[in-house]
């Protein structure tokens, strides 16, 4: 089934009336102009034919297809998914624009069950492509090239064999996606329709989210608060979404005869259970070198003798609160790709100049941010809620290499274009580390230095800590829903389970932090999402210390990697720099460049 995944991380009136400059709004019209644009119509019109006849030519007959004859088969299927991907990124983006918009809500719903429709008759194409014989596969890519291009996606399908129902179960199951969607709906909504209150000034999630950041430690209090309270007034709904998810998920998993609820994960991601079960284990064994030594110097600097959950992203005292405009942060993170190369700002300018970035807070606009591909035939668009913080400008590098990623990828084609999830962080996660090393240059005196250090520091522990805690508060959720309904104290306790462990001895926990899994949108849209966050991080600390260390040629094999897309094997791309993902020590190496920036952090202390 098609549908625009709600991709991945970190909104807020219109333009020009923040104090950040004027503030880029999406140009949706490289998908379509609008609601009635006739070329939607036609592209509509188009997908319910391309689909009934591409059925008609080969369902039943895949084994009597020569190379040639399969090629044209792939071909097809890749031009259907290039259209029913347009129709679906313009009709989720707007959505996104506005969730609270009743008329781009039905929208979005109305095209997604059309391409779930007329995409029905496909069903047959994994099915049958899986009872193909090996040799038969085998042989048909021997003797053509341009089919043998395809070969990643023939083992990424083949990899569900094990798991696949029957033609019949899964054509019901195909139709039941959109129902299954009404639920991720319903919680994007929920979320976007929440109303906050702080000093008498209504707000909504990310505004207040953005008190847990402010300098006044009455005013994150306050908020942390006020967030447990409308969190605890909805939490019954927020359980209700998160049982009938894990429930769902159970259920189907069962009947594929998944061995664990992370199975599917694992496929998708291209990974191996035991590279991951190595992740988890590395990172929470340095829970002590990492967050807990982290904390515990942070709550000196901030003179208190216990942390509470509002100081984990307390600023620190000797930090600047200023404001950083639109025009700095564009020209920070533009000098920061443009020094390791200037293809690669040359990638990013236009997203700045073309209206591919969507960065104001505005009411009803869905939290966080990311970067969606659309289809390789028109280009990313970026979503920001930009509210002047420094790690605004972090987040803006990030998201930016996700849109420079996913237009070097584009080459591949809709097919190959498409990254697992563990590889999707590289180019974003390096083009932070990129930015954040240009400005740690800048640093002019020690106590800014010390200020970029720890703010980096506290980045790749929400990236790595903090992602790893939530893999393990899913697979508890996961694990426990198998027994029976959760109430929501079930859920709060299991996420109170992992949140001591990883924060440290530092922390007191406040009466309603329980809650708040509630607004984790990962949990919801994408179980098991969170560890690609780990394994991205800790992948780019690996290869950016062969960088530092000058390895001749360094910037042409990354250019090499992003093109490559998901054509190749995490292995296969890590080859070139020397990097093996599946030994254990892969880990300890991305590791020991945080505990060694905290290390500097402890130096400077004395």
């Amino acid at each position: 089934m098609f549908h625009l995944p709600f991709p991945v991380q970190d909104a807020n009136a219109s333009r020009g009336d923040q104090p950040f400059g004027d503030l880029p709004e999406w140009n949706l019209d490289d998908l379509y102009t609008g609601e009635d644009a006739p070329e939607l119509k036609r592209d509509l019109d188009w997908l319910e034919q391309a689909c009934a006849s591409f059925a008609n030519d080969y369902e039943g007959k895949l084994d009597t297809l020569d190379a040639a004859g399969l090629l044209d088969c792939i071909q097809r299927q890749e031009r259907i998914n290039q259209v029913a991907g347009r129709i679906m990124s313009f009709a989720g983006l707007r959505y996104y624009q506005l969730t609270t918009d009743a008329g781009r809500a039905k929208f979005m719903s109305d095209c997604q069950e059309k391409i779930t429709n007329y995409t029905m008759p496909l069903v047959f194409f994994t099915l049958e492509l899986n009872r193909l014989d090996d040799n038969h596969l085998g042989n048909a890519m021997s003797v053509n090239e341009d089919l043998a291009r395809y070969k990643p996606i023939f083992d990424k399908i083949r990899a569900m064999k094990p798991y696949q129902l029957s033609d019949e179960m899964e054509k019901f199951l195909h139709d039941l996606g959109v129902v299954g969607d009404a639920w991720e709906r319903l919680f994007d909504e929920t979320i976007a329709g929440l109303e906050f209150e702080i000093d008498g000034e209504p707000l909504n999630i990310e505004g207040t989210l953005n008190f847990l950041t402010d300098p006044v430690r009455e005013k994150r209090e306050a908020a942390a608060r006020e967030l447990a309270d409308v969190f605890g007034d909805n939490i019954k709904t927020f359980a209700r979404v998160h049982n009938t998810q894990a429930k769902g998920k159970e259920i189907l998993d069962r009947w594929r005869g998944m061995p664990t609820a992370q199975t599917g994960r694992h496929l998708s991601n291209q990974v191996e259970p035991e590279v991951v079960e190595a992740l988890r284990n590395a990172v929470v064994a340095a829970y002590p070198k990492l967050s807990h030594r982290y904390y515990e110097l942070k709550r000196k600097w901030l003179g208190l003798d216990r942390m509470q959950v509002w100081d984990r992203n307390a600023p620190l005292p000797m930090e600047d609160p200023r404001t950083v405009g639109w025009d700095e942060a564009e020209k920070t993170v533009m000098d920061a790709y443009n020094a390791f190369d200037p293809r690669m700002g040359e990638l990013a300018q236009p997203f700045f100049k073309k209206g591919w970035i969507d960065a104001g807070v505005k009411p009803g606009k869905a939290p966080g941010a990311f970067a969606h591909p659309t289809v390789t035939d028109v280009h990313p668009y970026v979503m920001l809620n930009y509210l002047g913080k420094p790690r605004d400008v972090m987040t803006l590098a990030h998201e930016l290499g996700h849109g420079v990623h996913q237009v070097l990828a584009a080459g591949q084609g809709e097919m190959l274009s498409s990254t697992p999830l563990t590889l999707a962080e590289t180019a974003s996660v390096f083009g932070e580390m990129l930015t954040f090393r240009k400005m740690l240059d800048g640093a002019e005196t020690p106590a800014q230095r010390k200020v970029m250090l720890a703010g980096k520091v506290e980045d790749m522990i929400n990236t790595v800590v903090r992602q790893i805690a939530f893999y393990d508060f899913e697979c508890k959720l996961h694990d426990a829903r198998r027994g029976g309904e959760l109430t929501p104290e079930d859920i709060n306790a299991l996420w109170m389970s992992v949140q001591a462990e990883s924060l440290g001895p530092a922390f007191d926990f406040m009466d309603g932090y329980e809650t708040f899994w509630a607004y984790i949108p990962h949990f919801v849209h994408s179980p098991f999402y969170v560890y690609a966050y780990a394994f991205g991080d800790g992948l780019v600390n690996a290869l950016y210390s062969v960088y530092a260390e000058g390895a001749p040629g360094f910037e042409d094999k990354y250019f090499d990697m992003l093109k490559a897309g998901g054509s190749k094997h995490h292995k296969e791309l890590l080859a070139p720099f020397g990097l093996d993902a599946s030994d254990p020590k892969f880990w300890d190496k991305g590791l020991s460049m945080i505990s060694g920036f905290i290390d500097e952090l402890e130096a400077m202390e004395s």
